[in-house]
């Protein structure tokens, strides 16, 4: 079997990152690698958003960029500003024809199906293949989204929301997300946090459809774009070896508390090319310990009182934007971090949270 200097498992969000930093600063130029992926072909298949609080490489791939949102519950409803940090759209589809077209310039870059083809023995692997062992009594972000294109101009395109909570919970948390890409287009997404243990939650078309039809009062349109998935709101088993480390969710580059894993993923494979030559010898790189602190409070109340987390999600953003989106982008200080919890609604639940 072949060997490579770097193997690469998984060519998905984070593999790719990865392989495109190493690239594009010349760090394979004298260096083979691995890019184990089963896929056929690479077509758009999600939607990557966030605050853009870094810098990145894919500014090219931004589908659409706001400065402003909304935020609503029953009877209430929050517009917002984020000028100095706009939440940023990317489109896989574009993300992966950059990348390739790049990495296909590098005979030293191979593609293979299965792992099985190439041999491990000799190479620093980096994995972004998750390894989750059980479902059970776990919380998960899951969502289906589809663009939808409308016979007439009915959004209003400079402003996207966040998160509507005018919506069936089922005992769990569940809001709607809209993002309008034009007057006449717009991804509209049904997410839930919760252990995926209720078959009403999945129903996702049908929930689409009523919040489309009955909610936003579009009738015509058409469908041109769907998504779907479920993100782990607890971090995989994957266990970092002396030449294996995990990237992506299985390197814990998801925060827990939002979902939010893109611009970790980026951040992280820059930290891995700079210390490329020793990253065996260095300190792992991970989410600041204060936020995997304050996430698992955070989801301990989620858990036991879904009921409340429209209201403190809501009441958060009595802070100003750029403190909330600092916070739920893990680039905060300790003083927005303060402003945050003791602004928040029922701030008893997360001192009771804290003491267990």
């Amino acid at each position: 079997m072949k060997e490579f200097d770097y193997i690469i498992i998984g060519g998905g969000c984070a593999g790719l990152s990865l392989a495109y930093e190493l690239e594009t600063h010349n760090k394979l130029k004298n260096k083979t690698l691995a890019i184990i992926e089963p896929r056929l072909e690479y077509k758009r298949d999600k939607t990557w958003s966030f605050w853009k609080t870094t810098s990145h490489n894919f500014e090219d791939c931004v589908k659409k960029s706001w400065d402003n949102f909304s935020i609503n519950i029953p009877n209430k409803t929050k517009f917002l500003e984020c000028n100095k940090l706009p939440y940023q759209s990317i489109d896989s589809g574009l993300f992966y024809k950059k990348i390739n077209t790049i990495l296909k310039q590098n005979p030293n870059i191979k593609f293979y199906k299965n792992i099985n083809e190439v041999s491990l023995n000799n190479s620093l692997v980096f994995n972004s293949v998750p390894s989750i062992e059980s479902n059970e009594n776990q919380l998960w972000q899951h969502f289906k989204g589809i663009e939808i294109e409308t016979t007439k101009d009915v959004f209003d395109e400079k402003i996207m929301n966040l998160m509507d909570f005018d919506c069936q919970q089922y005992e769990s948390v569940h809001f709607f997300y809209t993002l309008p890409f034009s007057k006449n287009k717009a991804m509209v997404e049904t997410t839930w946090l919760s252990k995926m243990n209720n078959d009403l939650e999945v129903d996702y078309d049908q929930q689409l459809k009523n919040y489309i039809e009955n909610h936003l009062n579009i009738k015509n349109y058409k469908i041109n774009y769907k998504e779907n998935g479920a993100i782990p709101l607890f971090y995989p088993s994957n266990i970092n070896g002396e030449k294996k480390i995990n990237i992506g969710t299985a390197g814990h580059m998801t925060r827990l508390s939002t979902g939010y894993t893109f611009l970790n993923i980026q951040e992280h494979s820059r930290f891995i090319r700079e210390n490329i030559d020793n990253i065996d010898k260095i300190r792992r790189y991970e989410i600041k310990k204060k936020y995997q602190f304050l996430d698992k409070i955070f989801l301990r109340v989620l858990n036991n009182h879904a009921n409340q987390m429209p209201n403190i999600f809501f009441k958060m953003f009595d802070n100003s934007p750029e403190t909330v989106i600092k916070f739920l982008s893990n680039k905060s200080n300790i003083f927005q971090d303060l402003l945050i919890i003791l602004k928040t609604a029922k701030k008893w639940l997360f001192i009771k949270a804290l003491l267990k």
